[in-house]
């Protein structure tokens, strides 16, 4: 971990990734979208994360996303790059090359498919930050998404390796989140992954939001985050239930189908996605619209 790094905190999208008719990486929009968000207040940006669906972007893509990102915020916010791969080397080339063109920091999943032990999930993770180690790690467990679940003393023992500053954890139980904070060291962030709770994680100590909110609403993430972080209570969650019913609703089928199709709603980007993924279902549609008007998105 180099010197120069400052500890990331506040609001944190887990950035879509928009794509043409026909199917092509829209890059002017990626530029736009980051724009955006630097005059919306956010506080750092996760690119070709799950939200980018990086299970369907090719390596090139991968990388061209993350270089394209990295130019266009030009050091205005951080860019944290989705690294990730249920291969740790991979991992570490997709990290090295992120490390290479600027990125500031790289979040890394739980090898997804083939469901390593705890320790096999310590020396994965070790390996990267070992063998990339200006560019500092931010773990990210999703045990609905990967199977494998990165268990309490393995995120300890990863926590004293150097250059591992954070977790991104996404499981939702915040009594499972409130240990982490009380046992990892006081540098070691532990951000949400998770809307619906993220503000009662941040109150617990927590360091912000890796959320899928704040593609649609930066400002209000930001605002909601930074009441959180300063234990502002009654402004938290005066924001926090005015986002709910989005919060809720995009996640009425996987993510990043109903963001994105919110996205088109609002004149953001284009629908596309790609196969598997398929554009959000008719019967939903009116239960996102729904919730993009209850929260004044729309």
């Amino acid at each position: 971990m180099t010197t120069e790094f400052r500890p990331i905190r506040g609001s944190i999208p887990a950035l879509i990734t928009p794509m043409l008719s026909d199917g092509k990486v829209d890059y002017p929009t990626l530029r736009k979208l980051i724009d955006w968000h630097v005059a919306e207040g956010t506080d750092a940006i996760v690119v070709v994360g799950t939200s980018g669906e990086s299970p369907t972007v090719t390596v090139d893509e991968h990388c061209e996303i993350i270089r394209v990102s990295v130019e266009q915020a030009a050091k205005r916010i951080p860019i944290i790059a989705g690294c990730g791969a249920n291969s740790t080397t991979e991992a570490i080339n997709l990290a090295t090359f992120a490390q290479k063109v600027g990125a500031d920091a790289q979040l890394q999943v739980v090898p997804y498919y083939n469901k390593p032990t705890q320790e096999g999930l310590y020396q994965h993770f070790k390996a990267i930050a070992q063998a990339v180690p200006t560019l500092p790690v931010i773990l990210y467990n999703v045990p609905g998404r990967t199977v494998a679940d990165l268990q309490h003393e393995t995120v300890l023992r990863l926590a004293q390796v150097p250059g591992i500053i954070g977790i991104k954890e996404a499981t939702s139980n915040i009594e499972r989140a409130q240990w982490l904070i009380r046992d990892v060291p006081k540098e070691f962030a532990v951000f949400s992954g998770d809307d619906a709770t993220a503000v009662a994680l941040m109150l617990c100590g927590g360091a912000g939001n890796i959320s899928v909110t704040a593609n649609v609403a930066p400002r209000q993430m930001h605002d909601l985050c930074m009441a959180a972080l300063r234990g502002d209570v009654q402004e938290a969650m005066r924001i926090q239930f005015k986002l709910l019913p989005v919060h809720k609703n995009l996640f009425v089928e996987a993510n990043p189908i109903p963001v994105k199709w919110a996205m088109q709603r609002m004149g953001l980007c284009g629908p596309t996605l790609r196969l598997p993924m398929t554009e959000l279902s008719a019967s939903q549609q009116p239960l996102v619209e729904a919730a993009l008007k209850a929260s004044e998105l729309i």
